[in-house]
């Protein structure tokens, strides 16, 4: 079966955006590895310790992400353009997430019931990346 999986740039920030993320949803990294650990690969001393690639399980997901190394950083550009929508099993949970990830951003929308039937919010978090936490109301009691 086909599956998306979030994949995050940053400039320089991975490592902590992706250890942050970790406090919030709990678990381990799947992969970890920075650009100066892979064998035959030329890599200039300013970019040795970026993050080549991390992977963190959620759930039955997935949220990826690397750094951008230097000679990308000129096309690099923070994800004003991405949302990563994340569906919690509870009203409650749907607010700790919410409170936990958007705490140092900037609150777009606060978490509100809305004429669609969910309860819903969105922010950007303190690294530039863009969330929308999303609670179906239908058929939930939770």
């Amino acid at each position: 079966m086909a599956k998306l999986n979030p994949y995050l740039n940053f400039d320089g920030t991975c490592e902590e955006a992706f250890n942050f993320y970790k406090t919030v949803f709990g678990g381990e990294f799947s992969y970890f590895s920075k650009m100066g650990d892979v064998a035959d690969m030329e890599v200039s001393d300013e970019d040795r310790n970026l993050v080549m690639h991390v992977s963190l399980p959620i759930g039955n997901d997935i949220l990826m992400g690397s750094d951008v190394p230097t000679s990308m950083k000129s096309q690099f550009k923070y994800g004003n353009n991405n949302y990563i929508s994340f569906s919690p099993d509870t009203r409650e949970e749907a607010d700790r997430i919410f409170n936990e990830l958007s705490a140092g951003g900037e609150i777009e929308m606060p978490m509100e019931e809305m004429f669609w039937g969910d309860y819903f919010g969105s922010f950007r978090d303190k690294y530039g990346t863009w969330w929308m936490i999303n609670f179906n109301l239908v058929g939930n009691t939770a």
